[in-house]
């Protein structure tokens, strides 16, 4: 891990917590098997999907996605805070699209309602049946350990968004357990953005524990920190009761004069509101702190 990192105070024995109801054993086996495999389903389809033409294969993504949660056992509802009909249609030019990160169920639920070219951590790839997805889905792996591929990745996803593509990134850089706000949205992504005069679209994803939203942030879904993957997923079938609600939200210019810091804090701003952004720094400063040889934090 470089100090440079984004790194999230979450752990997953403080936040990674159920508090509700829980699946016996075997119901919750049934439900794993479902989910994988819908996802292994997903992985053996997708060159079939390719042939389709790009309105089909829209329709089939979306439609997969949104059966890849409910599989493992979360009920999904989509708010879309939109003119009727804005959802389902498609930008003119590139589209980034930049939501908080929660849980490996955001890629999912994100796709369900806007599917794109996702920008993941390389060591996605060696993931077991969501690493060989992401491979075939397109998506664009980022080598986060090295600070001097930053700017290739910028101009990866610049290219990709000039060609049309929409693009789907989690600027936080890390996950959170979704209790207490989130952290900073790292302007880099918003940079290509600006190159490619592309639209940023922010979505909101939240987990709670009943369908109306009223009850208490769902911390069986969060996967922070060193928390193996085989331990989400089976955390996740074990609590019931948990919703996942997607907020689709107005679409931002990406607006060159006001700069790439400027619209990363306006789309954090819409995705998870200004008031805890303050926190957000001061968390990322002292995670920044940690993070330094002992001698860099004495000079």
């Amino acid at each position: 891990m470089t100090g440079w990192l984004p790194v999230a105070p979450c752990t997953p024995d403080g936040c990674a917590r159920h508090t509700g109801a829980v699946r016996a054993p075997l119901p919750a086996a049934l439900l794993l098997l479902s989910g994988c495999a819908l996802v292994l389903l997903g992985v053996a389809c997708v060159p079939l999907v390719r042939l389709l033409g790009a309105g089909p294969r829209r329709r089939l993504t979306r439609r997969w996605a949104r059966a890849v949660p409910q599989a493992f056992g979360v009920r999904v509802i989509v708010r879309p805070h939109l003119p009727s009909g804005a959802r389902d249609s498609d930008p003119d030019g590139g589209e980034l699209v930049v939501a908080n990160h929660i849980s490996w169920l955001d890629i999912p639920l994100v796709a369900s309602v806007l599917p794109g070219r996702t920008v993941a951590k390389r060591e996605i790839r060696c993931w077991p049946l969501l690493g060989p997805l992401a491979a075939r889905g397109g998506t664009l792996f980022i080598d986060r350990d090295r600070l001097r591929a930053l700017p290739a990745a910028v101009r990866e996803i610049a290219t990709a968004l000039r060609s049309g593509s929409r693009v789907v990134v989690f600027p936080e850089g890390s996950t959170w357990c979704g209790r207490g706000g989130g952290g900073a949205f790292r302007p880099a992504a918003f940079q290509a953005a600006i190159d490619a005069g592309a639209t940023v679209r922010p979505v909101r994803i939240t987990y709670r524990t009943d369908p109306h939203g009223s009850g208490p942030t769902a911390g069986a879904v969060a996967f922070v920190g060193a928390d193996p993957l085989a331990a989400s997923l089976w955390r996740v079938v074990r609590a019931a009761g948990l919703t996942a609600h997607v907020d689709v939200l107005a679409p931002i210019p990406a607006d060159a004069e006001d700069g790439r810091r400027a619209l990363a804090r306006r789309a954090r701003a819409a995705v998870l509101g200004p008031g805890d952004l303050l926190q957000a720094r001061q968390t990322a400063v002292a995670s920044d702190r940690a993070n330094r040889p002992a001698e860099s934090v004495h000079h």
